[in-house]
Parts: structure tokens; sequence; C-alpha cells
């Protein structure tokens, strides 16, 4: 055993900084704009889209959810009006979620956040360790 590091270990330091990083941008996201670092997530994914509309499963995939965990996330949004529902009455598996105007300037403001709090969480990272650090987070 010695020194040798394990990949249990490896994935459990993995594990527990990006829960940290995460709880901390979680944090000021919701103190500043009312949402979570997952509701954010959710406008980002929108508004990378094509027409800023997706499938909730095209959101799940995209954020490593199930469709269900994503239609638990989408209900709020909707509700105060971040995101509406473009109702397929056919086949309610393609109905389009799409960001409304106020979830646009709400993305955008708390981008604005989770730069702010991301550099200060990375102060201690140069540009050749960050690229470095995004280059082994690829490779997993």
């Amino acid at each position: 055993m010695g020194s040798e590091i394990k990949s249990g270990d490896i994935a459990k330091r993995l594990w527990l900084k990006s829960a940290v990083f995460s709880k901390l941008l979680d944090n000021s996201l919701s103190a500043v704009h009312g949402i979570g670092l997952t509701e954010y997530m959710v406008l980002q994914s929108l508004m990378l889209a094509p027409n800023q509309a997706l499938r909730r499963v095209d959101i799940a995939e995209s954020l490593a959810r199930t469709a269900s965990g994503i239609t638990r996330i989408l209900l709020p949004l909707e509700k105060i009006g971040l995101v509406s529902k473009d109702v397929n009455e056919r086949d309610a598996r393609v109905s389009l979620v799409k960001i409304t105007p106020s979830g646009k300037t709400l993305f955008e403001n708390a981008t604005t956040t989770v730069n702010a709090k991301s550099a200060s969480l990375l102060k201690n990272l140069d540009t050749k360790q960050a690229d470095s650090l995004l280059a082994l987070l690829q490779a997993i």
C-alpha cells in the first residue's frame, strides 16, 4: 500500500472538493439571486440551446440528472417566471422548456456572481495550473 494513492481515495477527494465548491457557489447564488447552483445550470443549458429551448430529457442529460429530478427543479422556476413550457398536446415528452426574458436577466446577473465567486475560490491557481486542472478533469 505505502504512499500510493488509490483511485477510491482520489474519487472521495474529488467528490468532497466538488461538493465544497458547489456549496459555496450555491450559497452565493442563493443569497444574491434567490436560486441555487442547480437552477443556474438549468438556465445556462437553456441559454446555450438553439432557440433557448430544450426538452426536459435533454436538460437532464446535459446536467447528469434524471428527467424526474429536472421536473422537480423546473416547477418552481416556472412558477416564478424564469422558464415557461411550450406543451405539445400530442406528446408531453416532446414539450419544450424555454427561458423567459426574466430568466435571461437573472441568468446574466447570476453569471456575474458565479464568475466573481469562482475567481475568488480559484485565486491560488495560475493560468497554467487552471489549464492543467481542466485537462485532468476532461481525462476522467
